[in-house]
């Protein structure tokens, strides 16, 4: 048995995860965006461009509702999101992306393309796409940006 098949799951997906972080963030840095760190992503991977509430966000992001506060502070001060009034519920707020939000999140998903191809020539297109589909079979139903 290879080391990789006898790693467990955490720490395979673990390693995963921060080779892609990396990969995305240090594009996103070296486009411009390089006052965005990790834990942004916790806000900007899940927000709808016509806006969402952080109550949203932390669902779908399975982050505390107080941290994604601290987060959409500091987004806002960075410019990318905005807060808004929820027109379908006064007393909420939605979470906006701002001209230089909606640029980020079309360069994230332009970024993160060439990342999976570059996965994919590393294995075999059919072998990750397979994989994606029961990643995404065990993870649950993931998000996607409407």
């Amino acid at each position: 048995m290879s080391d990789a098949a006898s790693a467990d799951v955490g720490v395979l997906s673990a390693h995963l995860l921060s080779d892609f972080e990396e990969q995305l963030f240090s594009r996103l840095a070296a486009a411009g965006h390089d006052r965005l760190r990790r834990r942004h992503g916790a806000v900007m991977a899940y927000l709808d461009l016509t806006g969402t509430r952080a109550s949203e966000l932390a669902e779908r992001s399975s982050t505390h509702k107080q941290v994604i506060g601290t987060l959409v502070d500091e987004l806002e001060a960075l410019g990318y999101v905005t807060r808004q009034p929820d027109p379908d519920d006064r007393r909420a707020k939605l979470i906006v992306p701002t001209e230089r939000g909606r640029q980020q999140i079309a360069l994230a998903d332009a970024l993160i393309a060439d990342i999976e191809r570059a996965y994919a020539e590393r294995v075999g297109a059919k072998r990750f796409a397979a994989f994606k589909e029961v990643l995404a079979e065990i993870a649950g139903h993931p998000y996607i940006r409407s």
